[in-house]
């Protein structure tokens, strides 16, 4: 029972459970790789170089674990920038949020409900996006997104009717949905678990602040130029993303052989048959089982052929079937609130700040999101490498045993940062203090979520990185909950008063950051029931 972790004898490995130093007893070894001898399993680099590396990589230079440091960075930064980009589109019109309403000539509770409309179909779109980057893989996906994001941008910005704006931020909703679940997937795919927690850091870095900064940037933006140069500029932008994308971005989908030793059986089986003083047929049979890298031009393929036998049916309904994972419910839980509670930020500065007593200008709204932007900063750069830290510096005290739980002290933090944002922001506006208080306010919630998030997609990709799409599909369901808020949000702060109203999200707030204590203390238990359960292995299996 390591640090109050209940342990769980009924399976010889427990899913997610991973061996990760040299100090391991020989017969904690997984199954996978207890044919291989320790001197041959595949170790970090550098500080990490007393580290096995999970999972381990493949001999074959198509295996995106294998692929240089540089190209993995520069895919999550290409990724990344499209991500941040996806994440100001939705919020960026909401410092002008009551002129755009008076030059469209509808409420200002109409023009938030578009934001709620997108919201809600990006919450339905993703349960689509996965069967098709599970079977097609995550290339074509990300190519026919940017090209639906910059048409729709083009359209919004031609647009002079409500009803044809509307559509245009509906249908671009089909373009931003594989931004909220496949760019985690994506670092599955290219980076080792102690790698993780820095580059989910990354990916949240880019994202917040896109959402923060957008709304910095369109404020000026919609004050001298109006608001359809929001969309030209994010059309701009999505043009530039789309052609780094499609030479820069290749398939990262890759089929790895269940054990990490197949290749060298292979050679070592094919040097066996060669006569031990033959060395030229030895070196010819070697090199024959030595793979090459394919060529630049072979990777810039857009269909690269199917990376599942399951029935696409099966692959759709599995998101649906994950909410029985107890892990995946809290992070459902604990992600969604935090991140619905801050997109009711954007729906209610406007309305909160171009009123009395602070009588903000529309810029002067949308500088309200430097404080955001400040902090989510602060709370990725230190978020992802202390989560990674904290993961290394228990699995070193464990006897070299990760367990994913490891990834769960930090929500500690989150409840201290949140707690500061959410009750903070309700009574300084309430008692109408200094702006610089509900500000900062906003700024601490935004910085929870970076943790927040960090703690979240760590902890389940880690528990079930076979299932990382379906897992995201399922806890990014969280849109048809923000969808709820933000189409009557308005309303109900003109009702009870922002006191009131940001006292219950801190309430729910605090409610599902508790959930943490029962996941750290069963978790590996319920890892262990779900492993042992046939039904569910069945239908996650990616085969028929």
């Amino acid at each position: 029972m390591p640090f109050g972790i209940l342990d769980c004898k009924k399976m010889e490995v427990v899913p997610g459970t991973a061996i990760m130093g040299d100090n391991t007893a020989s017969d904690d070894l997984p199954t996978e790789l207890g044919d291989v001898p320790r001197d041959q399993l595949r170790r970090g680099k550098g500080r990490f170089s007393n580290i096995i590396l999970v999972p381990q990589p493949s001999d074959s230079p198509d295996d995106p674990l294998n692929w240089p440091q540089w190209q993995k960075d520069l895919i999550l930064f290409i990724i990344g920038l499209s991500a941040a980009v996806v994440g100001a589109f939705g919020p960026m019109l909401s410092p002008g949020f009551v002129d755009i309403a008076e030059e469209m000539n509808i409420t200002v509770n109409t023009l938030s409900q578009a934001t709620a409309w997108l919201i809600l179909t990006l919450g339905l779109c993703v349960f689509l996006i996965n069967p098709l980057a599970k079977v097609y893989g995550k290339r074509p996906i990300y190519l026919i997104a940017l090209i639906i994001l910059f048409a729709c941008s083009v359209w919004a910005g031609a647009t002079d009717t409500y009803p044809s704006f509307l559509g245009s931020r509906i249908i671009s909703a089909i373009g931003m949905a594989p931004y909220e679940i496949l760019v985690l997937a994506t670092i599955k795919d290219l980076y080792f678990v102690h790698e993780r927690g820095t580059r989910i850091a990354v990916w949240n870095l880019f994202l917040l602040c896109g959402i923060a900064g957008g709304a910095l940037i369109s404020g000026y933006i919609i004050q001298d130029l109006g608001y359809r140069w929001t969309f030209w500029v994010c059309a701009i932008l999505y043009g530039a993303l789309l052609i780094a994308t499609f030479f820069l971005v290749p398939e990262t989908t890759y089929i790895r052989p269940s054990s990490p030793s197949s290749t060298d059986q292979t050679s070592s089986a094919s040097s066996t048959k060669v006569n031990g003083d033959d060395n030229e047929k030895a070196t010819a049979v070697e090199l024959e089982h030595t793979p090459k890298r394919p060529s630049y031009w072979s990777t810039l393929k857009i269909y690269n052929g199917t990376y599942s036998d399951a029935p696409f049916l099966r692959v759709f309904i599995r998101p649906f079937l994950l909410f029985f994972y107890p892990a995946i419910l809290w992070g459902f839980l604990l992600f969604g609130t935090t991140i619905t509670w801050i997109v009711v930020y954007s729906v209610v500065n406007a309305v909160i700040f171009v009123n009395p007593p602070y009588n903000f200008s529309v810029s002067q709204t949308g500088l309200i999101s430097l404080s955001p932007f400040i902090m989510t900063m602060i709370g990725e750069v230190v978020s992802g490498p202390l989560n990674d830290w904290i993961c290394v510096w228990l699995t070193k005290k464990n006897r070299g045993i990760y367990e994913p739980e490891f990834r769960l002290p930090m929500v500690v933090i989150v409840i201290f940062l949140g707690t500061v944002g959410f009750f903070g922001f309700g009574a300084t506006v309430h008692y109408q203090t200094h702006w610089s208080g509900p500000v900062l306010a906003f700024g601490f919630a935004n910085m929870a979520m970076a943790f927040a998030s960090t703690c979240v997609f760590g902890y389940v990709v880690d528990c079930y990185p076979e299932l990382s799409e379906e897992i995201f599909v399922a806890i990014n369901a969280r849109n048809l909950f923000t969808f709820g808020f933000t189409y009557f949000v308005n309303d109900w702060l003109d009702k009870d008063g922002v006191l009131a109203v940001f006292s219950v999200l801190g309430g729910l707030f605090l409610f599902v950051c508790f959930l943490t204590v029962p996941m750290w203390i069963f978790g590996k238990k319920i890892r262990s029931w779900i492993g042992r359960n046939q039904w569910l292995q069945s239908i996650m299996a990616d085969t028929r």
